[in-house]
């Protein structure tokens, strides 16, 4: 059975294929893609997230939740993990938010819920951020959430044609 998780102001829920449209809004938006390592071009390429997501836990390699308004009816975007390791006990954290939700606290209340079940249920050590680093938001609210930056991987990765560094983030189990 997938773990629903709940705070004052949010659902995490199972993310689900009646979901993919609004995934599709997300992951295809400018604002949302610029920073993020995957976007589609179109709601049926799309699909290719939705297995992703389902196939986290197939393959107990992760987990990922669609982030929603606490009665469910409104769906804010998603966060989770994924490249879990149960032998170095730890994963990396990633999230997104549709813009019309960016600073709302949104990312923080959602992140703390999960880190409590990456480190509770999950039982991690250790959980990574990799951000690329012109990504000021996303940079300083891993901060606020207790992620220290451990260094910059300088020209790591393509992105629409040029390299781009990603700094690494993580947070230790206290």
């Amino acid at each position: 059975m997938f773990p629903e998780l709940r705070t004052q102001n949010l659902l995490l829920r199972e993310i689900r294929k009646d979901d993919q449209a609004k995934i599709y809004e997300g992951l295809s938006h400018p604002d949302v893609i610029a920073y993020y390592g995957v976007s589609y071009a179109s709601f049926d390429a799309t699909s290719e997230q939705m297995d992703w997501y389902k196939n986290l836990m197939e393959t107990g390699s992760g987990i990922w939740w669609a982030i929603c308004s606490s009665d469910g009816t409104a769906f804010y975007g998603a966060c989770g993990f994924n490249n879990l390791s149960a032998i170095h006990k730890k994963a990396e954290l990633g999230f997104w938010l549709l813009p019309k939700y960016w600073g709302k606290g949104i990312v923080a209340e959602a992140v703390k819920e999960s880190m409590v079940y990456a480190f509770e249920r999950l039982g991690l050590h250790r959980v990574e951020a990799y951000v690329e680093t012109e990504n000021e938001n996303s940079k300083r609210a891993l901060e606020k959430l207790g992620f220290q930056k451990e260094g910059v991987m300088r020209d790591v990765e393509m992105k629409n044609g040029r390299f781009i560094s990603l700094a690494i983030y993580a947070r230790l189990e206290k």
